[in-house]
């Protein structure tokens, strides 16, 4: 008779934890359609490209920005509202969107549509590792961490050095560092979402899907570029 309630119990906190993954996922495509729809548009909007990827200044003011809602997001997210949250996750999903637009000047469509199903099957296979495994994926992400930073350190050298060999070395280990954080960030958001206490409020909730859903879109971008890099064909 006791096992009727802890099953109960069980059953409660799975669709919680069903409910909170699903809005994430949601949120994640939402802006990884807004950053197609926008890069595409702004790739086959003339005066748009020239603009954005014709002046120097107003392309690096928009990756500086980008940058700057990332860590607002990610920094102050509990003291925003959720409305807030989502409204600058969709800005930067806008923005991303108009900076990768050059993507298309460098790459065939073709190259960069096969890469974008690479980057999906790569990103669900590693995702459902994360969900599934029992292991802890906690030293893997702190490693994996110390990685995009040796990354993002080795690619401002290779700006001056513009070394092709050190390009491909740099988008290779890039792939690793992107499918380990895939999986340890899932894990991450599986076991916040199990943890979350009862009766949160749905703005709460709402915040908390929206940062998870920025790294996990990270994850994602970060990854197919990294993959365009190796597989894309130039124009």
């Amino acid at each position: 008779m006791a096992s009727a309630p802890l099953n109960q119990t069980q059953a409660q906190v799975q669709v919680r934890v069903n409910s909170f993954i699903r809005s994430v996922y949601n949120w994640m495509a939402i802006g990884l359609g807004i950053t197609g729809f926008v890069a595409y548009y702004v790739a086959n909007t003339e005066w748009l490209l020239q603009l954005i990827v014709g002046n120097q200044i107003l392309f690096f003011g928009l990756i500086i920005a980008e940058l700057g809602l990332v860590i607002a997001i990610s920094a102050r997210i509990q003291k925003m509202q959720a409305s807030t949250a989502t409204a600058l996750f969709v800005l930067y999903s806008a923005l991303n969107g108009a900076t990768l637009s050059m993507i298309f000047l460098i790459y065939t469509a073709s190259s960069i549509t096969s890469t974008f199903f690479i980057c999906a099957g790569t990103f669900v296979a590693c995702s459902i590792y994360g969900w599934t495994t029992k292991r802890d994926l906690t030293s893997i992400g702190g490693f994996m961490m110390m990685g995009l930073i040796g990354i993002i350190i080795a690619s401002l050298v290779n700006l001056f050095l513009r070394s092709p060999a050190m390009y491909m070395i740099i988008s290779y280990i890039g792939v690793i560092v992107f499918v380990g954080l895939t999986a340890y960030d899932t894990q991450h958001l599986k076991n916040m979402a199990m943890t979350q206490p009862d009766g949160l409020e749905a703005a709460v909730v709402r915040k908390g899907a929206i940062l998870g859903a920025l790294k996990l879109y990270l994850d994602f971008i970060n990854l197919f570029l990294m993959l365009l890099r190796i597989f894309g064909s130039r124009e």
